[in-house]
């Protein structure tokens, strides 16, 4: 049997030998949108070193994947993108804006390929030797149709001041508040215990932010209680109650952070390589919940949505 990767397990601590090629994945954990972004990544990897091997006997796509999972504060992330610097990879890969704000700021000879960035520029991430695919979809498209299902007044933004992609997503709800008659309410989600913060709000707008994925049981949980509609902008929540997803298709940006690794392992250099923009948004309609709160959802959204939770 033919091993063209080596999928490595999660690096707690100490150091790493580096294969002759060897990519190292900065991926938050216990996130499942960036969860399935990199099966879908290791996938395509795996597919595309078979069919090159098949094809010209070359060897060119053999690499060793090493996956770290640090938490996602500074520190921890900033380690991780010293460690890889240290042992010399060759490649990083990250997952969504503080993992590749990190993979880019420690270092700048490595190049780093991220997905899950909601808007790379906009977060300031320098593309001298990095490049990606943007998961960056319409905030005003989400919020205009949360309002076709709900008429909400006074919309509660769950985000974290230390994440600069949920920064950005909080000033574009602040910018539509006149032309779509709402009042914000931002809200920091650090910790658990923030999700008290939510009361006085008539619908909730969900970012990026990983405190609000790993708090989204609690944020369901008062939501339901009070009957507040919920949209996010991050996939793979729905099943626990969110109501409206719209989000780039984690395994397109998967798949094309694999096609653009491939292209740095056949020797592209990542500065010639322009960022990707998602060609697949998903719209994830929780009728179930809609029917629960009492709501209708219009049949135009209905028919132009990717997948019904009913």
């Amino acid at each position: 049997m033919l091993y063209l990767f080596v999928i490595s397990m999660v690096l707690n601590s100490g150091s790493v030998m580096a294969a002759d090629k060897t990519i190292g994945v900065i991926m938050i954990p216990n996130i499942p949108y960036y969860e399935e972004m990199h099966k879908a990544f290791t996938e395509t990897l795996l597919s595309e070193a078979i069919a090159e091997k098949k094809a010209s006997s070359s060897n060119i796509l053999e690499a060793e994947i090493i996956v770290q999972k640090p938490l996602p504060d500074s520190i921890s992330l900033m380690n991780t993108a010293r460690k890889f610097d240290a042992v010399g990879v060759t490649i990083i890969v990250s997952y969504g804006a503080p993992s590749t704000l990190a993979a880019v700021g420690e270092q700048s000879t490595i190049p780093v390929v991220f997905a899950g960035v909601f808007d790379p520029r906009g977060v300031g991430i320098s593309l001298k030797n990095a490049t990606g695919i943007s998961s960056k979809v319409s905030v005003s498209t989400l919020l205009k149709k949360l309002k076709s299902i709900s008429n909400f007044s006074k919309l509660g933004v769950l985000y974290s001041d230390t994440e600069k992609d949920t920064l950005l997503q909080a000033e574009e709800v602040k910018k539509l508040e006149e032309s779509m008659g709402f009042k914000s309410v931002m809200l920091n989600i650090k910790r658990a215990q923030d999700t008290a913060k939510i009361t006085g709000v008539d619908a909730l707008l969900i970012t990026t932010s990983c405190p609000t994925q790993y708090c989204i049981s609690n944020i369901i949980d008062i939501a339901r209680k009070a009957n507040i509609p919920t949209a996010t902008l991050t996939g793979t929540e729905e099943d626990k109650g969110v109501l409206l997803t719209i989000t780039a298709n984690p395994q397109e940006q998967g798949r094309e952070a694999a096609k653009l690794v491939i292209k740095l392992l056949k020797g592209a250099k990542a500065s010639s390589l322009p960022v990707v923009e998602p060609g697949k948004v998903d719209m994830i309609i929780n009728l179930k919940e809609a029917s629960s709160m009492g709501l209708k959802v219009p049949f135009d959204l209905l028919s132009s949505a990717t997948k019904i939770i009913k």
